[in-house]
């Protein structure tokens, strides 16, 4: 139930940024105004965009933030599942555990350290 109504209430999750800025708060411990505005900052976006659908897909595009499969068509040439997290890493400048242990478990650790 909790689950449901997170995504009946929530920001849509990878719909639109609600992840993005979820992450923020989990991470940096930022209030809710304070992560959309750093996300939207990251993004190059106002904080209404954050919640358009049509601007965060691609947003989430350009950016290789990953989208929601069964949403959109897949393109062979767009990034999913672990890739994306890489970029949503790198664009939120804040650690990803998945991608932390991917690291850890491949010799990107060792060619980056």
């Amino acid at each position: 139930m909790a689950s449901t109504h997170a995504l009946a209430s929530g920001m849509g999750g990878m719909r639109t940024a609600g992840d993005l800025v979820a992450r923020m708060q989990i991470t940096r411990g930022m209030r809710l105004p304070q992560a959309k505005h750093y996300v939207a900052e990251r993004l190059g976006c106002s904080v209404l965009d954050l919640s358009d659908t049509i601007a965060m897909h691609d947003l989430r595009r350009d950016f290789g933030l990953g989208r929601i499969q069964v949403q959109d068509l897949t393109y062979p040439d767009q990034p999913g599942a672990i890739e994306a997290k890489f970029h949503i890493a790198e664009t939120l400048d804040v650690p990803v555990n998945s991608v932390e242990c991917f690291k850890r478990h491949t010799t990107l650790a060792r060619v980056r350290s």
